[in-house]
């Protein structure tokens, strides 16, 4: 969730800052001020049938009716605290409706609605607003009310009303707010595209306001995404950006179309970017570019913020895994240092662990990663202690199956406990990942088909097993397996990308192999390894100069091992053989064990 920040037109309130969850907390010390405010003769104007005080003896008379009635309703009053105390919540309702009524007093309308609310009884709780409403027909509050217990009872159609009402009664600083928090009320509505059309109905006016114009169109964005039209959500997002400078709402809007995979928003970030944007947005960035393998591009922008802001402690735990999966290893443990000693300074309760085991984890690979097998495992052993966290075992079992020790390994990862199916398939699936390093493929096959047997609509085991298929040969099966999960799901980009690069490695049906990368790299632009792939298919082609710019491209956006072998082989072909060498030894350098690489070299007949 965005923080606040300041309350220019771009900002995004908290959850519910405007829409939030209904005051239900007790507060019998907020009623006791209000009867203490009842004096004689307020309480007289309150009183229905009450006059203007007459003179000499029919005054008395009037002051002794008057307090008697004042008397009574605040009996009334306490004996429906005391009712609702005693556990008798309905009758304490109902007398505190009656006394509000009667005193026609907001706080007891408030309190009235609270309690139909505490007792679960929505129906009744918007009976009290609604009297509340009729009383005072121009208190925000009792709008409110009624606004948030019609959505929460999905009666949305009857919401547009009181919801119109509350953005025309919304004083002008607070109307930007108010907008930006409409999609928070409705976030639970049962019928998603009628609440859209509800509150992109109730903008009207706000969308022929060049002030709040561009958070408008924002907030229908955002309700548009939420009922699944994601078309619809990147048109509104564009018409925010077009009608006024980018701001933190919008700027979210476009990250999570993004992370819904409408890469088409990405354009929408840059400007926002380029001027002072919120931490969370450029984090969110981040992680957006490392989940699309572009972790250069990915530290871009995270850079900016630790240089900025370096007391953020999250932002350098991220930008420390950035710069291990770009290959920097001083420049991430630099940022680890700084991570650490930030949560150092921290209370040991508000130390989170996932965050120190993470720390230990990337320590771990950085020192595995220069070879110091030994300091790999003691920061392993920082990480869990007790060996029972299965990500640091994994690792752990990683290193032992390097070193020849696969027995240990695989008991790493079986003595850790396991509370369900999905951590039992979680454990499987590590299994299968280590028998796949060693190389024992048949193996892991067999277990990696008994994590899917717990977990069999978990399209990433699925993908899994494909490739272990791969590896055995069984082509027939890896292509059945990977358009399994495009059945599923058409926008897994990395089912479309392996299945288009095994057909281009082995030669066959080579057009079709580059459609369904092409297809994959629309849903994921960019990404190093698809463009690699579709280089690899290019050369398959016969398109050679086509395969060297895309290579090249991905080498420069991620340097790898099997890009290396990829990019080098499409040199050689070409006569630029000293080129080749040399994106040869990077690879080797990167990966001396990289299995494509070697291949490679040995089919090419080259000593390096």
């Amino acid at each position: 969730m965005l923080s606040r920040r300041g309350t220019g037109t771009g900002t995004t309130p908290k959850a519910f800052d405007y829409y939030g969850p209904m005051p239900c907390k007790y507060r019998p010390a907020a009623t006791l001020l209000a009867l203490s405010a009842f004096t004689i003769s307020s309480m007289a104007t309150a009183v229905p049938g009450a006059t203007a005080p007459p003179t000499a003896p029919v005054q008395e008379a009037s002051d002794a009716s008057q307090a008697a009635q004042t008397a009574e309703l605040m009996y009334e009053v306490l004996l429906g605290e005391f009712t609702t105390r005693s556990g008798d919540p309905g009758q304490g309702f109902a007398l505190l409706l009656d006394a509000a009524r009667r005193s026609n007093d907001g706080d007891l309308y408030r309190r009235t609605t609270e309690i139909a609310l505490q007792s679960r009884s929505a129906q009744s709780a918007l009976i009290a607003a609604r009297a509340w409403q009729r009383a005072q027909p121009d208190s925000r509050d009792a709008n409110r009310f009624v606004l948030r217990i019609l959505v929460a009872l999905n009666q949305i159609e009857e919401s547009a009303e009181p919801l119109a009402r509350e953005l025309a009664n919304a004083p002008a600083n607070d109307k930007i707010a108010v907008i930006n928090a409409i999609p928070l009320l409705y976030a639970h509505a049962s019928n998603k595209e009628r609440a859209a059309q509800v509150v992109e109905s109730a903008l009207a006016d706000a969308l022929t306001n060049d002030a709040t114009t561009p958070n408008a169109w924002t907030t229908i964005g955002r309700m548009r995404l939420a009922a699944g039209d994601k078309r619809g959500a990147l048109l509104a997002a564009r018409l925010a950006q077009k009608s006024g400078t980018t701001n933190d709402a919008m700027a979210a809007l476009a990250l999570q179309l993004m992370g819904e995979d409408v890469p088409e928003a990405e354009p929408l970030l840059a400007p926002y970017l380029a001027g002072h944007p919120l931490p969370e947005i450029r984090l969110g960035y981040a992680r957006y570019l490392s989940d699309k393998n572009q972790p250069e591009r990915a530290l871009a922008q995270l850079r900016p913020l630790t240089s900025t802001q370096p007391d953020h402690i999250q932002a350098w735990l991220i930008q420390s895994a950035l710069e291990l999966q770009a290959g920097h290893l001083d420049a991430a443990e630099k940022s680890l240092d700084h991570f650490a000693a930030l949560y150092d300074q921290m209370p040991v309760s508000d130390q989170p662990r996932a965050a120190s085991e993470r720390m230990y984890l990337l320590r771990s690979e950085i020192a595995q990663a220069r070879g110091d097998r030994d300091q790999a495992v003691h920061w392993l052993d920082q990480a869990d202690p007790e060996g029972e966290r299965l990500p640091v075992q994994e690792r752990r079992a990683a290193l032992l199956a390097q070193q020849g020790k696969l027995g240990e390994a695989l008991a790493a990862i079986q003595n850790v406990p396991a509370a369900d199916d999905e951590a039992a398939a979680s454990k499987l699936r590590g299994e299968a990942l280590v028998l796949r390093e060693v190389g024992q493929y048949e193996r892991a096959h067999e277990v990696q088909a008994q994590a899917i047997a717990l977990q069999p609509d978990n399209d990433d085991y699925l993908y899994d097993q494909a490739m272990l298929a791969e590896k055995l040969g069984r082509l027939d099966e890896m292509e059945q397996l990977l358009r399994s999960i495009l059945a599923r799901n058409p926008r897994y980009y990395h089912a479309l990308n392996a299945l288009g690069f095994s057909l281009a490695d082995h030669g066959v049906r080579l057009k079709e192999a580059k459609a369904l990368i092409e297809q994959a790299l629309e849903l994921a632009p960019g990404d190093p390894y698809i463009t690699d792939s579709l280089g690899w298919a290019e050369y398959r082609l016969g398109n050679h100069r086509r395969a060297r710019e895309l290579l090249q491209t991905a080498m420069r956006k991620q340097p790898d091992a099997e890009i290396a072998a990829h990019l080098g082989e499409v040199l050689w072909k070409l006569g630029d053989r000293a080129r080749a060498r040399r994106t040869w030894r990077e690879g080797l350098r990167l990966k001396p064990d990289n299995a494509t690489l070697l291949d490679t070299l040995r089919r090419l007949g080259v000593r390096l």
